[in-house]
C-alpha cells in the first residue's frame, strides 16, 4: 500500500503543471481559487466527523500560523500557476521546486549547521536555474518572466511549508488543511475580484479542468503524500516529491507535446540532482537552536 500511496502522490502533484497548461481558457487565479475551495470542502468532512468542535477549540496561535501559511499559499498559486502559462511546464515545476533549497537557506540563516551535501546541493540547484533562465532569455520576454514568477512561487512555497510546520505542531492534518485551504480560498477570491478575473461562467471543458486539478493534485496528490509522512517520514517524502520535476516534464511532453531543448533538459537534471543533495543533506543537520514560541 505504501508504494500505491507514493505513486498516487507523485503522479498527483506532477499532474498539476500539465493540467494548468492544458486548460488555458480558465484564468490561473480562478483555477487556484476553485482548487482550494474544493480541497477545503473535502478536508472539512474528516475534520468535523472526527471532532465536531475542532475549529472552536483552535487557539489564536493556530489561526495565526494557519493564516500566514494561507497568505503564502495564495500568493504561491498566483505566481506559479501564471508561470505555467508563460514558460514550459518542466521549467516552471523545476524552478518552483527550489523551495527545498530556500528552506535550507532560511534555516541556515537561523543558525542551522549543515554538512557539505547541502552546500553542494544549493550550488548545483541554482546553477541549474542559471542554465534554464539563460536559455529562456532567447525564448522571449514571457518565458523569462515565467521563470521569475516560478522562482518567486518557490520562495512563497517555502514560506508556506515553514508556517504550516509551525501550525501542525498543535493542529491535526485535517484541521490545518481545512483552515489553511479555506483562508487561501477567501484570499484568492478577493484577488480575483480586485483583478476583475471571472470566477464563474466557464464552459464544460473548463469545469472539467478545474475538477481534474482539484481532485488529482489537491485532494489525491497532497493527501497521499501527507499520509506517507507518518510511515516514511518527512525526509523520504521530500525526496519523493523531487520526482515531480521529471514527472511533470514527461506528462507535458506526452499530453501537451512540449519538447524541451537539450540545454533545458540539462538544467532540469542539474536542479534535480542539486535538490536531492539538499534534501538528503538536511537529514544530517548538526544543530538547530530552538527558538521559543512567542506565546509560550
Amino acid at each position: 500500500m505504501t508504494f500505491i500511496f507514493a505513486l498516487v502522490g507523485v503522479l498527483g502533484v506532477a499532474a498539476s503543471g500539465p493540467l494548468i497548461a492544458a486548460f488555458p481558457a480558465v484564468p490561473a487565479l480562478s483555477m487556484a481559487l476553485w482548487r482550494n475551495a474544493i480541497g477545503t470542502a473535502v478536508m472539512a468532512v474528516p475534520a468535523l466527523l472526527i471532532e465536531p468542535r475542532t475549529f472552536s477549540r483552535l487557539k489564536r496561535r493556530d489561526w495565526g500560523w494557519s493564516a500566514l501559511a494561507a497568505f503564502s499559499l495564495a500568493l504561491h498559486f498566483a505566481f506559479f500557476m501564471n508561470s505555467i502559462r508563460m514558460t514550459t511546464v518542466a521549467a516552471a515545476t523545476a524552478l518552483v521546486c527550489l523551495q527545498a533549497a530556500w528552506i535550507a537557506l532560511f534555516q541556515f540563516l537561523r543558525g542551522a549547521k549543515y554538512g557539505w551535501r547541502v552546500g553542494l546541493g544549493v550550488f548545483l540547484a541554482f546553477g541549474g536555474v542559471v542554465v534554464i533562465t539563460g536559455l529562456d532569455v532567447g525564448s522571449g520576454t514571457d518565458a523569462l518572466l515565467g521563470d521569475v514568477y516560478a522562482l518567486i512561487g518557490g520562495v512563497l512555497a517555502a514560506a508556506y511549508t515553514l508556517s504550516g510546520a509551525k501550525a501542525r505542531e498543535t493542529m491535526s492534518t485535517s484541521a490545518y488543511t481545512t483552515a489553511c485551504y479555506g483562508m487561501t480560498s477567501i484570499m484568492l477570491l478577493a484577488m480575483c475580484l480586485i483583478a476583475g478575473v471571472p470566477v464563474w461562467g466557464f464552459d464544460a471543458k473548463g469545469w472539467i479542468g478545474i475538477l481534474a486539478l482539484a481532485i488529482c493534485s489537491q485532494v489525491l496528490g497532497h493527501s497521499a503524500l501527507n499520509h506517507l509522512l507518518t510511515s516514511l517520514g518527512p525526509l523520504t517524502v521530500s525526496t519523493l516529491i523531487l520526482l515531480e520535476i521529471p514527472g511533470a516534464a514527461i506528462l507535458a511532453a506526452v499530453f501537451l507535446g512540449q519538447v524541451l531543448p537539450a540545454g533545458t533538459v540539462i538544467g532540469l537534471v542539474v536542479i534535480l540532482g542539486g535538490l536531492f543533495f539538499v534534501v538528503r543533506g538536511q537529514g544530517r543537520i548538526l544543530a538547530v537552536p530552538r527558538v521559543a514560541d512567542p506565546e509560550q
